[in-house]
């Protein structure tokens, strides 16, 4: 009876870690698309379109400008970037790349997505992604690790006939995320986000003076602290087992009481 109670206890405590654990894989909440979404962007790092992740930003521009967003990205993020270009009916082939930079305009590698691609001479569209590594809480300075913080994209064409310098064209830019949990988790976290301004505010008490100057995006729920995930979950669940498994181990070693083949004086 008492194993039975200690396997039941054992069960349970799986199935409430179980709800966690799925919810690693799902993609993070995007908002809903509404009349609000930004229909412009900007032409350099200072000046560009401040996007939510979720969100589908439109713009309309000339072949061979160069088009920037920015969007937040939190740790144990996993953010995918995807760009429409509409072309013009009549056009030569033209190349087309998007980039990220980080909050330290770092450029960020793709892990994979189609970065470049070359669309075929009178091709309506041509559509881009780049799938960037999963942004860590913390970092060592001479890494190149994606942080949390302000991300930027830049759209531009790389490959253009000097015919088709200045043809109007149309761009759609998508920024959703991954949130991949505590499997993500490292020990360390930046004491501000990678935001436009943090450093000229971080010695000033004025919040004016910093609502003015920082970037007006951020995560949904706000910045995480870096240290709290669910592999603190976990490790606690391992702990209560193993204390179980011991537990059942001493109740199936231990047996009845005193055998009846000892004298009742030994």
């Amino acid at each position: 009876m008492r194993i039975t109670r200690v396997l039941s206890t054992a069960l349970l405590l799986l199935g409430l870690a179980a709800a966690p654990a799925a919810a690693e894989g799902t993609p993070s909440a995007s908002p809903s698309e509404d009349g609000g979404a930004p229909t412009s962007a900007g032409t350099s790092f200072r000046t560009a379109t401040e996007i939510e992740q979720g969100q589908r930003a439109t713009a309309s521009g000339s072949a061979g400008d160069y088009l920037y967003w920015s969007f937040p990205a939190d740790a144990e993020q996993r953010p995918t970037v995807k760009a429409t270009v509409k072309l013009p009916g009549a056009h030569a082939s033209q190349t087309w790349r998007i980039d990220v930079y980080d909050g330290l305009r770092r450029r960020q590698a793709c892990q994979w997505g189609a970065q470049t691609r070359t669309a075929a001479e009178g091709t309506p569209s041509v559509e881009l992604a780049c799938v960037l590594r999963t942004v860590r809480a913390w970092s060592e300075p001479w890494a190149n690790d994606p942080l949390p913080g302000t991300y930027y994209v830049r759209l531009t064409v790389v490959g253009l006939p000097t015919s088709d310098l200045g043809v109007p064209v149309g761009a759609e830019v998508r920024v959703d995320s991954k949130d991949m949990g505590g499997a993500a988790a490292v020990d360390g976290s930046l004491s501000e986000p990678l935001v436009p301004g943090v450093a000229m505010t971080s010695g000033q008490d004025d919040d004016a003076e910093r609502a003015a100057v920082l970037s007006e995006i951020e995560p949904e729920d706000g910045w995480s602290s870096g240290w709290w995930s669910d592999r603190w979950v976990w490790t606690g669940i391992g702990a209560v087992l193993a204390a179980l498994a011991g537990i059942g181990g001493y109740a199936l070693t231990r047996g009845s009481g005193r055998p009846s083949r000892v004298p009742p004086g030994a």
